[in-house]
């Protein structure tokens, strides 16, 4: 770590247990970095889109190690819009942790160190922001990778299916389908997968475990 400079702006950090994707419910500190290149109409984290402190690399890896938690998430906001955000990454991988990011898919993953677990999110129809995607992440998704879709209607698991089909996702890296709360019944949503003989066996279902645990808290879960 000799030599790393930069900054970040940082909204908040803290420990939790991991909500999504397929290490839910592990314990994790979450490194939530300001800013979003996006406006998703059902963003449940908008007090992250301009508020935040300005921090060192060295502080944000600092509060990282005092908090003692192997698995570590860097998400936003997007936290790839920030430049020091790869170093970071980096940084985090070099002291042991496990590392995620959680990204919108807007910004270009290819550069992301190797060692970290790239969760995209491919924003469908109805989250108002279906043409955000870069399309040649898709093709740098592998194994070890999570690609995450909210779903608000049949329209968005049509166009979610079309997507994993066509880059034959399933094959390379885990797919979550996850129903918008508030949007979609998340038994809907089960009952449209199981119908689906042509689902491909490797998509699961995924539920936001913190809005489950602690539906009042809007920060800090």
């Amino acid at each position: 770590m000799a030599g790393m400079g930069g900054t970040l702006v940082v909204n908040e950090i803290y420990t939790t247990l991991q909500g999504e994707g397929t290490r839910a419910g592990r314990p994790c500190t979450i490194v939530r970095l300001t800013g979003c290149n996006l406006r998703c109409r059902w963003c449940d984290t908008t007090y992250a889109y301009d508020e935040g402190r300005e921090m060192s690399l060295a502080d944000v890896l600092a509060e990282v190690r005092r908090r003692a938690r192997h698995l570590v998430l860097v998400t936003g906001g997007e936290p790839l819009i920030q430049p020091a955000t790869p170093e970071l990454l980096s940084c985090l991988c070099d002291a042991g942790h496990e590392v995620l990011l959680e990204t919108n898919g807007s910004q270009d993953i290819s550069a992301v160190d190797g060692r970290v677990a790239r969760c995209m999110d491919v924003k469908c129809p109805g989250s108002g922001q279906a043409g955000s995607l870069l399309r040649s992440n898709l093709e740098a998704l592998r194994a070890g990778d999570e690609v995450k879709f909210v779903l608000a209607d049949r329209t968005d698991y049509e166009y979610a299916r079309g997507v994993v089909a066509g880059h034959r996702l399933a094959e390379r890296c885990a797919v979550v389908l996850t129903p918008a709360a508030g949007w979609l019944a998340p038994a809907r949503l089960a009952e449209w997968m199981l119908a689906d003989a042509e689902l491909p066996e490797g998509v699961r279902l995924g539920l936001q475990l913190h809005k489950i645990l602690w539906p009042d808290r809007r920060r800090g879960v």
